[in-house]
């Protein structure tokens, strides 16, 4: 039997050991990002998944490092993952309440302490958040941590090495926000203004421009996500001021929170070439209300129903001018058309052109066939558009469909939008920016 000596000598022996073990994993996580380049840019991967019409990307993240799929939420706060269903890492790293990181995401709340084995999403004195699922409208409790994430660096459209984030901050969620997602994906990487964010984070992090570029797919092209710059600023017809709603728009949030969103101020709609009346005071934000903004959440463009009926009458007008023939509405759509005797263009089926006017850009955000119509059924197609009803805490919503193959630019530091209009009029695709290896 061992003395009491003896086992004080060996628990001590055990301490010691476990301490230098840990440092030496903090040291190594630390070297690894040391010894990555810095980049000019970084890049993800986009997807779009057929049965779910939401947008994917994949990542590595974690010690070891591993594969995750994750939705795309430009309106997003920050990066969730679902911490309750087999979540290993020795890496991560709980966030403590008080916290540089807990300030900067803009926490307001904190897990004094959590009933349960301690793992990634239970561990006391946490900094606290609610992350949500706003595809299906669900949302609960959850605590900040940080861990591993790594990712390709690009120089222009050449792939360069993988870099690494030793401590990438996200909120940790469960399964019950899972649900919901496309198959296998395990949380959603959010991209708005948090504090959080991937582009703050990754500009921290690399020294990069704290900006992002998005190019949605369509079917099963392949889309591009850029960070820091990669994209020639030629492509982009035009920019707009980037604004901030003062009353958070998100399904779960605080009082006094504001919205972490992209908002931008549309001043005109026209349907081939002809301006649409529009009530003017619903196109700013009042009180949280009204106004424009991006979304990858919302599969087509919404519009408040007085916009709406507005631009499908001005819509149907030009059609019936150009001899083309309304048919039946097929839900959730309002105005569909038989697409016998219509011509086919590169931009998609010869209809008329629907343009958004922002403040203070140069040209209009033209939308053609490729992006304001949806092809139902053996020929119908109809205008991709959706009213939103009275009332709606956004007056227009501009959603994924009419996002795809559109080339859009989001700089936190210049606080301002670019956009290229339909890449189908340069009779290209989102595959212009794919990174060659």
């Amino acid at each position: 039997m061992a003395s009491s000596s003896q086992l004080t000598a060996l628990s001590f022996f055990l301490i010691i050991s476990s301490c230098l073990l840990l440092s030496f994993s903090i040291i190594s996580l630390e070297a690894a990002a040391a010894a990555s380049p810095k980049p000019k840019a970084l890049f993800l991967p986009v997807t779009k998944d057929a049965a779910t019409q939401q947008y994917l990307t994949t990542f590595q993240h974690k010690s070891p490092l591993t594969t995750g799929k994750f939705a795309v939420d430009v309106g997003g706060g920050y990066l969730w993952v679902d911490c309750g269903t087999d979540y290993v890492s020795s890496s991560f790293r709980p966030v403590q309440c008080g916290s540089p990181t807990c300030n900067a995401a803009g926490a307001f709340g904190c897990t004094t302490e959590c009933y349960g084995t301690r793992r990634p999403g239970c561990y006391n004195n946490t900094c606290a958040g609610n992350p949500s699922n706003p595809f299906s409208n669900v949302g609960t409790s959850g605590d900040l941590g940080d861990d591993v994430l790594a990712l390709r660096s690009v120089d222009g459209l050449k792939m360069g090495p993988l870099v690494t984030v030793p401590h990438f901050t996200f909120m940790c969620g469960s399964q019950v926000i899972v649900d919901g997602l496309a198959a296998g994906a395990r949380g959603i990487l959010g991209l708005g203004r948090s504090g959080v964010d991937a582009a703050t984070q990754f500009g921290n992090a690399f020294g990069i421009t704290k900006k992002f570029s998005v190019c949605l797919p369509s079917g099963s092209s392949q889309g591009n996500l850029f960070f820091g710059g990669g994209i020639d600023s030629s492509w982009f017809v035009g920019y707009t001021k980037l604004l901030i709603n003062p009353v958070s728009t998100a399904g779960s949030f605080f009082q006094g929170e504001r919205s972490v969103e992209y908002f931008v101020k549309v001043t005109g709609i026209k349907v081939g070439g002809k301006a649409v009346p529009v009530n003017s005071t619903l196109l700013d934000i009042h009180k949280g209300n009204g106004g424009t903004k991006i979304s990858t959440v919302d599969k087509y463009t919404r519009l408040e129903s007085s916009v709406y009926a507005a631009v499908e009458a001005a819509f149907v007008r030009e059609a019936t001018a150009k001899g083309i023939k309304r048919v039946a509405a097929v839900k959730p759509f309002g105005a569909c058309f038989s697409t016998a005797n219509v011509a086919t263009l590169y931009t998609g089926s010869a209809v008329p052109e629907i343009e958004l006017s922002f403040e203070g850009a140069a040209a209009g955000w033209r939308m053609f066939a490729g992006s304001s119509m949806v092809d139902v059924k053996n020929g119908v197609m109809c205008l991709g558009l959706v009213d939103a009803g009275v009332n709606p805490r956004t007056t227009i919503v501009i959603g994924g469909y009419q996002l795809e193959n559109n080339l859009l630019e989001f700089d936190l530091e210049s606080n301002k939008m670019g956009f290229s209009s339909s890449l189908f009029f340069k009779k290209t695709t989102c595959a212009s920016f794919n990174v060659a290896s």
